[in-house]
């Protein structure tokens, strides 16, 4: 049995579809906050229990049976994802689950200006202490935050960044695919594995290749991570939110999201999606 959290989200809920493409429903369980939410795997024959991180007693039952376990991370920024992690893995321990798959992140360590790059680590470390089988899942990071870090470049020709540095930008779509095709390898991954597009531009990089899809100059601008942090929120983003961007960049900066791993490309048989892919489609 695979039982999968946070399948209500985007990234989990497309590795289901995935999975589901594969399996029969009654191989697959997702555990949902909300069972209503869930439906639409319901409506396919999975089924489907309620458990919450934020509620321990939730969890034993809902991961009952899991020969695999497949939990989201926290993307809550004001939570506290490294005490709702250790409930999670907690209650796998109780549930005598077979394997936890984490969805962790490629900037993963300690010492990271990006907090939820901390979490991860720790939460890695709490898998590795727990006697369970584990797959850490480390991810590139999510193609399709570019998008919104990027703002308005097609109307200014400007890329605006407090700092800059490689990022390994890769698609969310791929990573769900190669998560189930990590899963439905019964343990043929064990440890951390990093799964990542085969570049990692800078944002100047990134200004370069949207000039070319958009045939007119965009050029990346640097502006004083102070002056940045004050604009955001004048411009109505929470300080907190604006610091956690902050971290983002600054972690850029130092190297953490530079690596890149031909692994998801092996797994999907494909060239993963690129920057350019992602600049090229058509806005929504």
């Amino acid at each position: 049995m695979i039982t999968v959290t946070g399948a209500t989200g985007a990234l989990n809920g497309a590795t289901v579809d995935h999975l589901l493409q594969r399996l029969p429903a009654d191989q697959l369980v997702v555990v949902a906050r909300d069972v209503a939410a869930a439906r639409r795997f319901a409506d396919r024959g999975v089924e489907v229990r309620h458990g919450d991180y934020a509620d321990p007693a939730s969890l034993p039952a809902a991961f009952a049976g899991a020969d695999q376990l497949l939990l989201v991370s926290s993307s809550d920024p004001a939570a506290d994802a490294v005490a709702l992690h250790r409930t999670a893995i907690e209650a796998a321990v109780a549930a005598g689950v077979g394997r936890v798959l984490y969805t962790s992140h490629q900037g993963a360590a300690p010492a990271t200006p990006f907090g939820p790059g901390r979490d991860h680590a720790a939460t890695e470390q709490k898998l590795a202490d727990s006697g369970l089988a584990w797959t850490s899942l480390r991810n590139g990071f999510y193609a399709h935050s570019l998008l919104f870090m990027t703002g308005a470049w097609r109307e200014t020709g400007r890329i605006e960044v407090p700092a800059d540095g490689p990022v390994s930008w890769t698609s969310r779509e791929d990573q769900a695919e190669a998560a189930a095709l990590v899963l439905l390898s019964d343990g043929g991954y064990d440890g951390p594995v990093t799964l990542t597009a085969t570049a990692a531009p800078t944002f100047a990089d990134v200004a370069a290749t949207a000039a070319e899809v958009a045939g007119r100059p965009v050029e990346r601008v640097l502006v004083d991570p102070g002056e940045w942090l004050a604009g955001q929120v004048a411009g109505g983003t929470p300080e907190f939110v604006a610091r956690f961007m902050l971290g983002m960049y600054s972690a850029a900066e130092q190297g953490f999201f530079a690596g890149v791993d031909p692994l998801l490309g092996e797994l999907l048989g494909r060239e993963p999606r690129t920057v350019r892919d992602l600049l090229a489609a058509p806005a929504h």
